[in-house]
């Protein structure tokens, strides 16, 4: 089937917008579309059609469209500025402990990244480290190779995962033999298995790249739903409601948050991350917390209360 829909200019968009009922002042409407394209706000307006029906549902304003879309765009900024932090107390203490055992240059010999099974991913990942470098003007790497230049084509350790991305990153810590990711994991809890921690780095690194494509959050099904934590150790993360679901759906952008919260009060302890969460919650109560996956009193459960 060929596609022949042609584009509209934004007045005909927002016509077409109101000739399925939805309830906005014409011009105020084009002027939002200039700013913020049709087919985004659509995610946003998805939900409120009518079965089976291009129309939407009665009586529906472009006011709370507007307001899911800046509530989206705020909690966005709020997961980045929390992801950010654990990324680098993850990157932090990796580096430590893999220094510590393997010495600076220990990332440049494969057999110390026993868990990258095939030599083509340890290749791959040595590669994207050597383009970063190249590619980066940090002063730290222009007085690194002007000083040791002749003795050493590589960074240390510890100088190379400041310009490491997030997925290589991961790939690192998936590469690292048990003893040293037990060290992190129990960093951030002692029950804390390497495996888990790995799992919950994987899906904040989904949200991330969300996040940084100014992704919708809001009715979003997770690509990677992060595991969770042993139910005899961690029973506050399997609460079930009286009709038998999960009270917090880990296939949800709401798993994330709590998660998230756990990492906070590990890392900055000081943080009013937490409590900015909730004034936006609190500013937006015409948003459903059940379209994050999380229950209507979600700041009650006990991964938020005590993480």
């Amino acid at each position: 089937m060929n596609y022949t829909k042609a584009p509209l200019d934004f007045a005909a968009q927002a016509d077409r917008l109101l000739e399925r009922g939805l309830l906005a002042e014409r011009d105020h409407l084009i002027h939002r579309l200039q700013s913020v394209s049709y087919y985004r706000l659509s995610g946003y307006l998805y939900p409120y059609r009518k079965p089976d029906s291009d129309d939407f549902v009665d009586g529906l304003q472009f006011d709370l469209i507007w307001k899911r879309y800046c509530f989206d765009r705020r909690l966005r900024v709020l997961l980045m500025d929390a992801i950010e932090r654990v990324e680098v107390a993850v990157r932090t203490q990796l580096v430590y402990h893999f220094a510590h055992q393997h010495g600076p240059f220990g990332h440049c010999d494969e057999t110390n990244l026993p868990n990258l099974k095939k030599v083509s991913e340890y290749i791959n990942w040595r590669d994207d480290l050597q383009t970063e470098t190249s590619r980066s003007k940090e002063a730290f790497k222009r007085h690194f190779f002007g000083k040791y230049g002749d003795a050493h084509r590589n960074l240390p350790i510890w100088m190379i995962s400041e310009l490491m991305s997030m997925g290589s990153l991961l790939t690192f810590f998936k590469g690292i033999d048990k003893t040293i990711g037990s060290q992190v994991a129990q960093h951030f809890n002692q029950d804390m298995p390497d495996e888990l921690l790995l799992s919950w780095l994987r899906s904040l690194y989904a949200l991330r790249n969300i996040c940084a494509h100014h992704g919708r959050l809001l009715n979003r099904v997770l690509g990677y739903a992060p595991a969770l934590p042993h139910k005899n150790k961690f029973p506050e993360w399997h609460l079930m409601s009286e009709d038998g679901k999960r009270l917090v759906n880990n296939e949800r952008v709401g798993i994330l948050i709590m998660i998230l919260r756990f990492f906070i009060c590990r890392t900055s302890p000081s943080s009013q991350w937490a409590e900015r969460v909730e004034q936006l919650f609190d500013e937006y109560p015409e948003i459903p917390a059940t379209h994050l996956g999380l229950p209507d009193q979600w700041q009650q459960l006990p991964p938020w209360q005590n993480p």
